[in-house]
């Protein structure tokens, strides 16, 4: 009769991109190791990312690159285990990547090149993973409190799993059709660390008054602009869509955005519209407003801008329009200030801003200071990157760093 080993050196709760990289560098010391999985099957977040195409990491990481209330927190983990390291196992399993703009690397085929990789490294090194698995309870299991032990108990499993390390790489709240969830939370609460306030990031944002009928209308498009909230400014595109604004751009700045706040767009990042309306007046155009601005801009977006700032003028040729009336047009060309009524929530939200606080944590090791043999590594952490690859980086090195020690 086959029996179900329940002692292990490492249990991992999560297989995602932290826990398989916990899993592989932890497995390379020699430690039996265990990943247990709530979903039905390993690493769901990493085959939808990058529009299946897994933007896996960036030549340029840096500390900037994140948000934490403690900003240097991510510098060893990062130092340690470096888009480079990472690039050379996925040329080692020849995966074939290309650079995109912004120094991001994607998959030239599929994200399931990485998910599979890191599998197979697991496997090779014994890894054992178990999907399908609603963990119950976790507890200390050792003689002193000083002491490192955890005791795992499984819904409708008599047998408890024993360990000496625990990694909590749960995830967080975004998007948890695959699998998100704030567990991490819980169990941190339990073993009474500090948690810093979450909310959703790398998230669209939407919105309750006439901008709302805007963007239906232009549901779809797409064009370059610089947005800016709290003294941060992205140039980036943004994506009209029908609950609202989307794209890179507000991906990027939803970060810095709080409830309440203003966005500043520039549709014209490289032009001063208010020079350029008053020089095209003293050469004395007959064009209208529109047809100028068609130039620069997509026509369905200068047809709801004319209707929202300039309806009266629509059939005045610009040099009959004021210098006053084409400097207010200018100005919110370049400062279109907008009020989002909210996000589109964890829903579609790409990772949590906050999460484990990371005073609580060894920036070294990932260990809880208080807390021997407990380890907190990805999402769940208080370490938040930009689009663009960085949150992946994150995830191997603080993965990486607690496998070195777990």
């Amino acid at each position: 009769m086959h029996t179900i080993k329940n002692q292990f050196d490492v249990v991992i709760l999560g297989a995602g991109a932290a826990g398989l990289m916990c899993a592989i560098t932890a497995a390379k010391r020699g430690k039996s190791v265990l990943v247990l999985e709530k979903s039905n099957k390993a690493g769901k977040k990493i085959l939808m990312s990058g529009g299946g195409r897994c933007n896996f990491t960036n030549l340029y990481v840096a500390a900037e690159h994140f948000l934490s209330n403690n900003p240097h927190f991510c510098k060893s983990a990062l130092k340690t285990y470096t888009p480079a390291d990472f690039i050379s196992m996925v040329e080692a399993h020849g995966i074939e990547y290309e650079e995109k703009k912004h120094q991001q690397l994607f998959c030239i085929n599929s994200s399931k090149d990485i998910l599979y990789m890191l599998l197979s490294e697991c496997s090779d090194l014994g890894v054992e993973l178990r999907t399908g698995v609603d963990v119950q309870n976790v507890m200390k299991h050792a003689q002193n409190p000083s002491d490192q032990g955890f005791k795992i108990l499984i819904d409708g499993v008599s047998d408890s799993i024993v360990c000496k390390s625990l990694v909590i790489a749960t995830g967080a709240l975004s998007i948890p059709t695959l699998g998100g969830s704030g567990y991490g939370y819980e169990l941190a609460t339990e073993f009474h660390m500090p948690l810093i306030s979450r909310q959703a990031s790398l998230v669209p944002f939407m919105f309750s008054d006439e901008i709302k009928d805007l963007c239906e209308q232009l549901s779809g498009l797409s064009t370059p602009v610089a947005i800016s909230s709290n003294q941060k400014t992205f140039e980036e595109s943004m994506l009209f869509t029908h609950r609202g604004l989307s794209g890179p751009a507000i991906l990027q700045i939803s970060n810095y955005w709080n409830p309440g706040d203003d966005i500043c767009i520039n549709l014209l990042p490289d032009v001063n519209a208010q020079e350029a309306l008053l020089e095209e007046k003293v050469n004395k155009s007959t064009a209208t407003l529109k047809k100028y601005l068609n130039t620069f801009l997509p026509k369905a977006l200068v047809l709801q801008l004319e209707i929202l700032w300039w309806v009266e003028h629509k059939d005045h040729a610009l040099c009959e329009i004021s210098n006053a009336e084409l400097n207010t047009i200018g100005a919110q060309l370049n400062h279109w200030l907008l009020k989002p009524s909210s996000t589109e929530g964890y829903r579609t939200a790409e990772v949590t801003l906050g999460g484990v606080d990371t005073n609580a944590l060894n920036s070294k090791t990932m260990e809880a200071k208080d807390n021997p043999g407990l380890f907190f590594v990805g999402e769940v952490v208080d370490v938040t990157g930009h689009l663009g690859g960085y949150n992946f980086q994150w995830a191997w090195s603080s993965g990486y760093s607690a496998g070195l020690f777990a």
